[in-house]
């Protein structure tokens, strides 16, 4: 009889992409918000941004070793700091060191206690932010454009309802009716002045979003989490553009 010395990949490799998005989505919504000027307080600030969406992405997955791996996310900086003190490092190479360097630390204490597995929490807030995950990761996405009001151009709309169109063949003449409608839309635009053109990419997108509401209340065409995804960003451009045109 053999014992499995280590755990199976697939499960450890989603474990480890979902941690690394959770970590992403923290830099992006929190990592902005404040900049110290001390390297100490930079490096324990960009820890805690990215280990506190992965602890609760952790637990409301039910993974186990939280601990353990907020500390692999914490511990590199706290070791570069060092060097820092004596001033072999600038701060530069202590955050970038700090990026590096919990990588392996985090994939050690994924293979070390082999993926554990417990119950996914029942805290509400916790079920509340996990279940509306494609929502964060598109606020995430798009948090820079209400600093940085950015007008994608109109062809951005054609390959939105492009994927629409790939994945409704459930209702393929309605989706080729709607990018037909979208390909007359960018003809349009072209057609106008600047201003007006960018007024209409903002109602374009807005109704997009609209477009994509319509395919999550009905859970119809595109898997429920790309239409929550595409709503949430649609929205956001189609606002922030507005903001930016008035």
């Amino acid at each position: 009889m053999t014992t499995k010395v280590f755990p199976a990949v697939g499960p450890v490799v989603r474990h480890g992409a979902e941690m690394l998005v959770a970590m992403l989505v923290g830099m992006a919504l929190f990592g902005p918000l404040w900049t110290p000027e001390r390297v100490e307080v930079a490096a324990l600030w960009m820890a805690a941004s990215m280990s506190v969406p992965m602890a609760l992405w952790m637990l409301y997955r039910g993974h186990g070793r939280i601990l353990e791996m907020c500390a692999a996310m914490v511990v590199p900086y706290a070791v570069l700091l060092v060097p820092h003190w004596l001033g072999v490092l600038d701060a530069d190479a202590v955050i970038m060191g700090g990026h590096l360097l919990m990588l392996p630390a985090m994939a050690f204490v994924l293979v070390r206690y082999r993926h554990e597995h417990g119950t996914p929490s029942t805290h509400p807030v916790v079920r509340a932010v996990g279940d509306r995950w494609p929502a964060v990761i598109a606020l995430a996405v798009t948090f820079d454009f209400w600093q940085a009001h950015v007008v994608p151009p109109v062809w951005t709309l054609l390959l939105c309802q492009a994927v629409y169109l790939f994945w409704g063949r459930r209702a393929p003449r309605v989706q080729l009716a709607v990018f037909s409608l979208y390909a007359a839309l960018a003809v349009v635009v072209i057609m106008m002045s600047a201003s007006a053109g960018v007024l209409v990419i903002a109602l374009g997108w807005g109704a997009h979003a609209v477009w994509d509401l319509v395919h999550h209340v009905r859970n119809a065409v595109v898997p429920r989490w790309w239409s929550e995804f595409c709503g949430v960003f649609d929205l956001v451009i189609a606002v922030t553009i507005l903001i930016a045109w008035f």
